[in-house]
């Protein structure tokens, strides 16, 4: 046990994201998410909302600051509404982000977003059945 780590993190995870280097990537999921067939790593947390994890990990995690956008969401399509969850992920980002590394998300198509997610350090995997729910965290240094 250790003081102030949040419960929902669990020791898989810390461990996790201690060993992530400088621009690792760490994608969290949403629970459709076809996290097992494009992970090297996957965590399961199947219990666990995105925001609520974002708001646990951001405290100890930084933003890479060396490139534009260190945070990357799954665009929706056009003619669909602007997720609410993304409200949420730019508040909790705006509240914790210490490095300095977040000013805007960058925008990123399905495919490609796959493609990131397999070459992802690890993919943590949620109950969030939030449509778009899907975040990418670049690393930076402490």
């Amino acid at each position: 046990m250790l003081n102030n780590i949040p419960k929902i993190i669990s020791p898989e995870f810390m461990k996790c994201m201690m060993e992530m280097g400088h621009a690792d990537v760490m994608v969290l999921a949403d629970a459709n998410y076809p996290g097992t067939s494009h992970a090297k790593h996957i965590l399961r947390m199947d219990a666990v909302e995105i925001p609520d994890l974002l708001e646990a990990i951001l405290p100890f995690f930084p933003l890479d600051n060396f490139v534009d956008t260190p945070v990357r969401l799954m665009r929706n399509l056009p003619e669909e509404p602007v997720p609410e969850i993304w409200a949420q992920y730019r508040a909790l980002l705006n509240k914790y982000d210490f490095s300095g590394g977040f000013t805007e998300f960058e925008f990123m198509d399905r495919l490609p977003f796959y493609e990131t997610s397999e070459n992802a350090y690890v993919i943590v995997q949620t109950g969030t059945t939030a449509r778009y729910a899907n975040i990418v965290l670049q690393k930076g240094v402490v």
